[in-house]
């Protein structure tokens, strides 16, 4: 078990709690590092979980490519930020010296003309800025922008490379103050978890314990709460669809997923079961004895110097359940680095691992899930998180993982 955190969400001046202002600086050194190390001298990037990590900032994600930030490894970076955002952000964010409009299409929804025409204006802007600092024709690493953008780049006669490379390598360790930043995630999920608990009964419907448990989670200090994926019964095994609305019956195994509460922007992946009204069948006994087994000695192989072939080991082949494809159990029985993003490095599954393993490295931050059961008729399901360190991984979260607990709470 990682050493619990000895403070809440609150700021305070007596105790050294989360330093936003460190970790800000932290993410952005470790950018450069990778930038230099990949031998690209600037990244040009959108989707929220890597302009929060490269700048620290929020904007509007109600479309994609709203906004967007350049980054540099020697220069300090340009925020493009959207209307509205641009007139009112700068004020609040000291820290950034260059701000520009950013400019989108909407998805072309504006008609094929307009985007192209407006595609042009946004590589012209960055161009600019390049060539500024004399790298119009160096590579630029380009994360998260559709077709459009990357033909106007190049029509530009901007060399772009992919750079997922880059952000993944600057992401897959995280600081101190990130590994906080998931610690309270996770506890304030689990004033979730509690009030689920206390609310799964027969006759529950699913959604409505949902919202009461995103509202725990908010209360607790969480700042960012999705609905929870609850499953129950029948709908237990596989894991496929959720949020039906479905009334919970006596004896039913429920379980669900807390993934995305987040603090900070560094989110939780997070599954725990119950089983509504009484004490669990020895047959969901058993399944779930399996899946804390598998879990634990997966989670025993990670350690610095180790790889993901290491772990992958003890996640059973597809086959187990009648597969044919390693594909069929993608993202059920896998590790996945989390933080900002939910699947960054490493991956851990037969998959992948196997044949094409990753390093563990000390300061990795690591979900690892798996489930349990017979289709139609229920199952189980476990996800724990870890950080690694030096001796190896320790649990990240807190809530009860050894047995099923039976709800509502007694």
């Amino acid at each position: 078990m990682a050493p619990e955190l000895t403070f809440g969400p609150l700021i305070a001046d007596w105790q050294e709690r989360i330093n936003v202002e460190r970790m800000n600086r932290e993410r952005a050194e470790k950018a450069r590092h990778a930038l230099r190390k990949f031998n690209v001298p600037a990244l040009l990037v959108a989707r929220p979980e890597n302009t929060r990590y490269l700048t620290g900032l929020r904007g509007p994600e109600f479309m994609p490519q709203l906004w967007y930030v350049l980054f540099f490894a020697e220069h300090d970076p340009v925020v493009f930020h959207h209307a509205g955002w641009i007139h009112m952000y700068p004020s609040q964010a000291p820290w950034i010296k260059h701000w520009r409009l950013a400019r989108s299409w909407l998805n072309s929804g504006c008609g094929t003309g307009a985007a192209t025409e407006e595609g042009q204006l946004f590589a012209e802007g960055i161009y600019q800025e390049l060539a500024e600092r004399k790298l119009e024709r160096e590579p630029l690493g380009v994360v998260g922008f559709d077709g459009l953008a990357q033909q106007a780049l190049t029509a530009k006669g901007i060399k772009t490379v992919d750079g997922w490379s880059v952000m993944l390598d600057a992401t897959k360790t995280k600081t101190v103050d990130e590994i906080n930043c998931l610690k309270m995630a996770y506890a304030a999920t689990d004033a979730a978890w509690h009030r689920a608990w206390e609310l799964l009964k027969p006759g529950a419907i699913d959604n409505e314990v949902s919202q009461h448990a995103m509202m725990a989670a908010y209360a607790a200090g969480a700042d960012e709460v999705p609905p929870a994926h609850f499953r129950s019964g029948p709908t237990s095994f596989d894991r496929a669809y959720e949020k039906t609305g479905r009334i919970v019956n006596y004896g039913d195994l429920t379980y669900a997923a807390f993934c995305g509460v987040g603090y900070l922007g560094y989110k939780t992946c997070y599954y725990r079961t119950f089983s509504i009204g009484r004490e669990p069948d020895r047959r969901a006994k058993d399944w779930y004895k399996v899946l804390v087994e598998r879990l634990d000695k997966t989670m025993e192989a990670i350690k610095p110097g180790s790889t993901t072939a290491d772990a992958a080991q003890h996640f059973p082949p597809a086959s187990k359940w009648g597969y044919k494809d390693e594909a069929e159990l993608l993202t059920l029985e896998i590790g996945h680095g989390i933080g900002l993003y939910h699947y960054g490095y490493p991956i851990i599954n037969r998959q992948w691992s196997l044949k094409h393993p990753q390093l563990f490295e000390a300061g990795m931050t690591i979900a690892i899930e798996g489930r349990e059961g017979e289709p139609g008729v229920g199952g189980v399901r476990l996800e724990d998180s870890v950080v690694v360190t030096e001796n190896g991984a320790e649990l990240l979260d807190h809530w009860p993982r050894e047995e099923i607990l039976v709800a509502p709470r007694g």
